[in-house]
């Protein structure tokens, strides 16, 4: 199973435990992660029928929940798709409909920008914003800013009259202009609706200290907001688009083998399935694949994260975004540009940074009491402190509107999606796709972790472990010979590892016949061989003592034994066995050290299961468990640790990775059932990647109240210096912006973080 295959089952699944967008207070403002360049828009998954719409200013599940919330009442919608990370939506709806739910959202203050109903259209003009230098918006910004210190240098150096006053006043109303007329537009679609928003507020802020005379302070205000909005809102961008830096990784162009025999370029997005492609040695694989021609080491650190290059030959496969290192390869293309293992990686961590993590929903949920509580304290601080505390009703007044910058809960509502999809997007660079931000913040709490044997544990692929020559009389090299040659006419799993194991010059066999439950027989030169178990060396009464205990050694080591006799002797013995993966001895080393206890799950019977536990590390071995009693043997440690996760990679694990806590599916040789069952995904089948996946989630988890305490500490005491101190505006608006961007920049860590 490829890992193009296991992609297939990636995105959330029924199994998730999914909640709808809480409605929350949201800073209602593009820094919650507004894209400094729009990534290419995803249209796979468009239903059918559906217009797509681009809504810039989409960028938190709370206006998710806005624009769900303003269609509610209109009839004739069908469906209705979010992808906050593209700022797109998908809405099928009756051609009447249509026009009024669209006058919906604008109303609610979304500009829906139709991207047309063709698949992959471009954007429309003017929904990216530019990521160079020098853009026009911050030269607008840097014109206000200019313009707000001007004005207050004229009140702080200029005498008082009326023409200084004047020119004040003009400055400041130009300052505000230049900044401003986009959260004056937002905030009064938010205050028409009852919403209060960061836009609401600073509207009335500003508007309140302009009233009261403070007209260089309002500019200055206006000015830093929008300067630290478009700061933060780049930040952000960091992590919402970081898993799209994928992309870059995949050339846009391929060398494809035309009809005729020659070769020519062509964009690899036109590519056909089954197109012939060639890579020179140092060339990204522009498209997924498998080898048909030309052998090669291919690094695919982008995909799986490994970290030492594969080697491929023919009948391999190659993942699009992965650098051939050594020679040429041809291969045939085994999925479109839409549709490669890389596309899937990106779309299965877009879909799961949709979901919402605990602590997120937690956080929106104080915001969403958090905000309306302080407008009302600041009304009461402009109402009655004149009369409880003798200040004047200027200053009362000033403090209040003072209050309301402080008011926004921008830092807190960002501190916990900017964290989690930093980690999403670290796991997924590391070869793990967690399906969502439940699963990377739960991860943290497991006790116990279930795994399958067969391709979790170990390789799930036999090999040759053993080999000894019991006719000491005998040629060594000739009945090697022979017994590969018989063994290489069999399709037995067991019969192609000592093939593959001996590698020897075949000898000429005939006669070859299957003896079905016990092995095959051949003839070579007129003298009759037989390879098979002990049982067929038991029917031929070939067995003595002495080989007896040799079967033992080897049974109890949880090995395969295949025997090569003639007519009169045991010749040969061959012990097969189903080797550990290297990294699972210390994956099992890593989990002990986290306090995570590893349990074997498996359907073999008791010895080899016991052999295989004993080297991988592991002390609680469970054998001969049918599907229904692995998913008894995980409840069973539910009850005993709390939380447990389980691993496998078949049909037979699945019932116990939908029980767990947290399932983890191997990517590379799972099944599709595995696959959709779990809630991890690891991609290269690395066990040290589940330690990985819990020391990832300790880091969220403490990053994530590392930013919330951060967020409600300064402004806890910027509080008391407003109603108490000296508090300005401007400092008001350093302390908002300032804990942003600090909780966003600490959030972005995680995106560095390597285990």
């Amino acid at each position: 199973m490829t890992n193009q295959n296991a992609l297939k089952s990636v995105a959330p699944h029924a199994h998730a435990h999914s909640h709808a967008p809480a409605e929350t207070a949201c800073c209602g403002r593009s820094a919650c992660g507004s894209a400094a360049v729009v990534a290419a828009v995803d249209t796979a998954d468009i239903p059918k029928g559906a217009l797509l719409f681009r809504i810039p200013t989409m960028d938190c599940a709370v206006e998710e929940s806005e624009i769900r919330r303003a269609l509610e009442p209109i009839g004739g919608i069908s469906g209705l798709r979010f992808r906050l990370g593209e700022r797109t939506m998908a809405i099928t709806a009756d051609g009447a409909a249509l026009p009024d739910a669209l006058e919906a959202i604008r109303k609610a203050g979304f500009k829906p920008e139709p991207l047309n109903d063709v698949a992959g259209a471009p954007p429309a003009p003017g929904t990216a914003r530019a990521a160079g230098l020098m853009t026009p918006e911050l030269l607008r910004l840097v014109a206000a800013l200019v313009l707000a210190i001007a004005a207050e240098t004229i009140s702080f150096l200029a005498p008082e009259g009326i023409g200084f006053t004047a020119v004040e006043m003009g400055l400041a109303l130009a300052a505000i202009a230049l900044a401003g007329l986009d959260t004056y537009k937002k905030g009064f679609a938010a205050l028409v609706r009852g919403r209060l928003n960061i836009n609401a507020l600073m509207a009335v802020a500003v508007t309140g200290a302009f009233v009261i005379g403070q007209w260089p302070e309002a500019a200055m205000v206006m000015a830093l907001y929008a300067i630290a909005e478009m700061i933060e809102a780049r930040a952000v961008d960091r992590a919402r688009n970081a898993i799209q830096g994928l992309l870059a990784l995949a050339p846009e162009l391929a060398e494809v083998r035309q009809p005729d025999g020659s070769w020519k370029t062509a964009k690899a997005d036109t590519v056909a399935l089954g197109a012939l492609v060639r890579i020179r040695p140092g060339e990204r694989v522009p498209l997924d694949g498998v080898v048909t021609e030309g052998m090669s080491a291919i690094d695919q650190a982008p995909v799986t994260g490994e970290s030492i290059p594969v080697d491929k030959s023919v009948g391999d496969a190659v993942f699009a975004g992965t650098i051939n290192q050594a020679g040429a390869l041809e291969f045939r293309v085994t999925a479109v540009a839409a549709n490669t293992t890389l596309a899937r990686i990106i779309h299965a961590v877009e879909e799961a940074q949709g979901t919402r993590a605990p602590t997120q929903r937690f956080v929106d949920r104080f915001a969403a009491v958090y905000t309306p509580a302080v407008f009302v304290l600041a009304i009461a601080v402009a109402a009655l402190t004149p009369w409880l505390m003798g200040w004047t009703w200027m200053e009362a007044v000033y403090k209040a509107l003072v209050l309301l910058v402080i008011a926004c809960p921008c830092a807190l509502v960002i501190s916990t999606p900017v964290t989690v999809v930093s980690a999403l997007a670290s796991a997924a660079r590391r070869g793990i796709l967690i399906k969502g931000g439940t699963y990377l913040e739960e991860a943290r709490k497991l006790k116990a972790v279930a795994l399958d044997k067969t391709g979790t544990i170990t390789e799930g692929k036999p090999k040759l472990v053993e080999t000894s020559l019991l006719d000491k009389a005998a040629d060594e090299g000739e009945i090697l010979a022979i017994a590969a040659s018989i063994a290489g006419r069999s399709d037995h799993p067991v019969s192609k590892a000592i093939a593959e194991g001996l590698k020897r010059e075949p000898r000429p066999v005939g006669n070859f016949m299957a003896l079905p439950g016990r092995g095959v027989q051949a003839t070579h030169e007129g003298r009759s061989y037989v390879l098979g178990n002990h049982r067929l060396i038991e029917e031929q009464k070939l067995c003595s003592p002495a080989l007896e205990a040799e079967l033992k050694r080897h049974e109890e080591a949880g090995r395969t034994v295949t025997l090569l006799a003639s007519g009169h002797a045991v010749l040969a013995l061959f012990a097969v066995a189903d080797t550990i993966k290297p990294s699972s001895q210390a994956a099992m080393a890593e989990l002990r050290a986290l306090g995570v206890t590893p349990v074997m799950l498996t359907g073999d019977n008791a010895a080899t299961a016991s052999a295989i536990g004993e080297h991988a590390g592991i002390d609680d071995v469970r054998g001969n468990l049918l599907p229904e009693e692995k998913l008894d043997a995980i409840k069973a440690l539910q009850q005993r640790y709390g939380m447990a996760g389980m691993t496998g990679d078949g049909i037979n694990d699945a019932p116990a990775l939908a029980q767990a806590d947290i399932g983890f599916a191997m990517g590379g040789a799972g099944t599709d059932t595995a696959m959709e069952a779990a809630d991890v995904v690891i991609m290269n089948d690395d066990l040290r990647r589940i330690p990985e996946t819990i020391r990832l989630s300790r880091r969220a988890h403490s990053v994530l109240w590392q930013n919330i305490t951060l967020a409600l500490g300064i402004k806890a005491v910027f509080f008391v210096l407003a109603v108490f101190g000296g508090a300005t505006m401007w400092m008001a608006v350093f302390a908002d912006m300032g804990a942003s961007l600090l909780v966003v920049a600490n959030g972005l860590r995680l995106m560095r973080a390597s285990s």
